[in-house]
């Protein structure tokens, strides 16, 4: 039998960055409040482990992101914000500039950068994955971030 590595969902030793685009702020503010619910669910220390940069929009995420992940103060980065379609090509200009600088900041740095940005057609889509229907997507990318941590960890 091979070994196995697999990230378990304890984030007690871990410490997270989070960074949160301010545009389309109220429900960004409830991935927000999803990310560091399931932090906490999970034995996180939020006071002391948990660092929270806003940032104006998603296109700044990834440079916040990495900038974090450089320090050396972070298991893992997650990138918190709302990108909403609308009449032009802006849309598709923002998602893969955010979702490309993400992914690099992660190989750059070697520190799992989360991708935790709703990404939708309407409003009521974001509201949706922002703690309704759709659950949390915030949650969803703390969840990952722990994981990621502790494979990061048992990997060395």
């Amino acid at each position: 039998m091979p070994h196995r590595l697999e990230g378990h969902l304890d984030a007690e030793k871990y410490r997270f960055g989070l960074v949160l685009s301010r545009f389309n702020d109220a429900i960004g503010e409830r991935l927000l409040d999803g990310t560091l619910d399931a932090l906490r669910r999970h034995g996180a220390d939020i006071e002391g482990n948990v660092t929270v940069a806003r940032c104006p929009g998603a296109m700044e995420l990834p440079l916040v992101a990495q900038k974090m992940a450089e320090t050396g103060d972070y298991d893992a980065v997650v990138c918190l914000g709302v990108v909403i379609r609308g009449a032009t090509s802006h849309y598709d200009l923002v998602t893969r500039g955010a979702t490309r600088g993400a992914s690099r900041a992660a190989l750059d740095t070697g520190v799992p950068v989360l991708f935790g940005v709703v990404t939708t057609d309407t409003i009521e889509q974001a509201i949706e994955r922002a703690g309704t229907k759709a659950g949390n997507k915030g949650a969803d990318a703390a969840e990952a971030a722990i994981e990621m941590a502790d494979l990061m960890q048992q990997i060395g």
